[in-house]
């Protein structure tokens, strides 16, 4: 694996028109995380719960995301691991943490996701891939189409 010590962390935010409480729902179940970020989820949102995702690639591939919660202090922020098990990504399970903040800011949320601890080799897909899911974080949330 690529040494990850040095690299930036990937800082994407986005406004989104619900309240927090309706946001933090989209990072900590399974049916609503899957309607914008992955295909399957299994999720135990405590500290030392799985966070585990099933990703499709822009290949067709199936990609498998294995993590565990760090910190949930719902509806403010949500904390947990990411890796995968495919050797192609170059980030193994549980070797990077995704640090969500959700503050309450003109009537709806504001979200900071920062990713950090990413090998230099993968920071270019994840900065992209984030910025394409939050976006869809956000239309997911309040109900419009992609």
């Amino acid at each position: 694996m690529t040494e990850a010590v040095g690299t930036e962390p990937i800082v994407r935010e986005v406004q989104i028109d619900a309240r927090p409480e309706t946001v933090v729902e989209f990072f900590t179940h399974p049916e609503k995380l899957t309607r914008w970020l992955a295909i399957a989820a299994t999720l135990d949102p405590r500290p030392g719960g799985v966070c585990h995702q099933t990703h499709e690639g822009r290949d067709g591939k199936r990609y498998e995301m294995q993590g565990e919660f760090v910190e949930v202090d719902a509806p403010r922020r949500v904390v947990f691991t990411w890796g995968f098990t495919n050797p192609e990504i170059d980030v193994e399970p549980g070797s990077s943490t995704v640090d969500v903040a959700l503050e309450e800011c003109d009537g709806g949320t504001h979200v900071r996701l920062e990713h950090r601890d990413l090998p230099a080799s993968e920071r270019g897909d994840h900065d992209s891939g984030w910025k394409t899911m939050l976006d869809r974080l956000a239309r997911a949330v309040t109900g419009k189409a992609e």
